[in-house]
């Protein structure tokens, strides 16, 4: 398609969070490889409704109560943000929505709804991969050409995978079980710490000894780039069996101990991947974008961005808004794909998994 700009509906309802967003978006310089948009990309709506009081009672999300708040929720979120856009319908260039990976009854309500906007107003559909809404989200708010190195770490998915364009990723290692995320939920239900457990977790932890509380590395100082977090989980768990008079404090300093314990492992697995980027891309520009829900966690930011100083990286982390689920990546991974020609027929179905690897730039999804 001709290069142009471009105005997108965002749409993602893959967990408990029903999003919608509006962006317009300057592809034309970011169609070609390496290369990025001469112009910033505008947020004109970026609207969320969390699930939290619904979910908390059961320490964490259940599916089902989920895709019923979408059903009740996304018709008129959507109103909103295509209002508080002031571009109107006609303004809309094309619709994304996330087609997966997530809770498959919450993602079918949020691409069903996309299919029948792109049906009702004659434009296109892009089925957006969740993973690669984070994976490309930095490029929303800073120039960051391909390719990079990314560290993506969320409740479902913890994965490091070189960025090499749209559609185009490489992993270089993941989570053998648990992802960083999942293992804060759980450690934020064994103390008692409420939901959601990451921000729970990182509260606790600003009044805690990080020291006091031996807990393990899992994978730290191996080769490769593999993580693994449920032995740190389990650890915990023990730990906090064994102490059936648990108070504040203890709670502080057993979170501030996952948290450090967390930190160490993802410094050590992003360090392995430096060197293999560094390898593989001695004349790019060595860039490390830190993305998804676990990336808002300050402490872990800080000790990256360390380690980024003492390996020459450039370290990209988008704001916290943009890290947590959020319609505005779906958004934009819409407006770079749609600049790219690729766009989806209406009977693209919804994906419980997806595979980043799996997602191809050549075609339709």
């Amino acid at each position: 398609m001709a290069a142009q700009t471009l105005t997108m509906l965002g749409i993602e309802t893959s967990c408990d969070e029903t999003a919608a967003a509006v962006i317009r978006g300057y592809p034309d310089l970011s169609r070609r490889s390496g290369a990025v948009a001469e112009r910033t990309p505008e947020i004109l709506s970026d609207l969320v409704l969390s699930q939290f009081d619904a979910h908390r009672p059961y320490g964490g999300v259940v599916p089902e109560i989920a895709a019923r708040a979408h059903i009740l929720s996304l018709d008129r979120l959507i109103a909103a943000a295509v209002r508080e856009a002031g571009c109107g319908w006609e303004g809309l260039d094309g619709v994304a929505a996330t087609a997966g990976p997530g809770l498959i009854g919450g993602v079918m309500v949020g691409l069903v709804t996309g299919k029948a906007i792109a049906a009702a107003r004659g434009i296109p559909l892009v089925g957006v991969n969740h993973l690669e809404g984070h994976a490309l989200s930095a490029r929303l708010v800073q120039k960051v050409a391909f390719p990079y190195l990314l560290l993506l770490v969320s409740g479902g998915h913890c994965q490091l995978l070189e960025v090499r364009g749209v559609g185009d990723y490489v992993r270089l290692g993941g989570s053998l079980d648990d992802a960083a995320g999942e293992a804060f939920d759980k450690t934020a239900k064994l103390l008692g710490l409420g939901f959601p457990g990451g921000p729970a977790v990182e509260q606790a932890a600003r009044s805690g000894n990080p020291a006091r509380f031996a807990l393990p590395r899992p994978m730290l100082g191996r080769a490769g780039c593999d993580f693994s977090f449920s032995g740190l989980k389990t650890a915990v768990r023990h730990m906090v069996a064994g102490m059936p008079s648990m108070h504040g404090q203890d709670r502080a300093d057993m979170a501030a101990s996952f948290q450090a314990a967390v930190a160490d492992v993802l410094v050590d697995r992003c360090r392995q991947a430096m060197a293999m980027f560094r390898a593989r891309h001695v004349a790019a520009g060595h860039h490390l974008v830190v993305a998804g829900g676990v990336a808002a966690n300050q402490m872990l930011r800080g000790a990256i961005n360390v380690l980024c100083a003492q390996q020459n990286f450039i370290l990209v982390t988008p704001p916290p808004g943009l890290c947590t689920d959020n319609a505005a990546m779906i958004g934009w991974a819409g407006i770079e794909r749609l600049a790219l020609g690729l766009s989806d027929p209406l009977d693209i179905s919804a994906r419980a998994r997806w595979p980043l690897g799996s997602f191809s730039r050549s075609g339709a999804s």
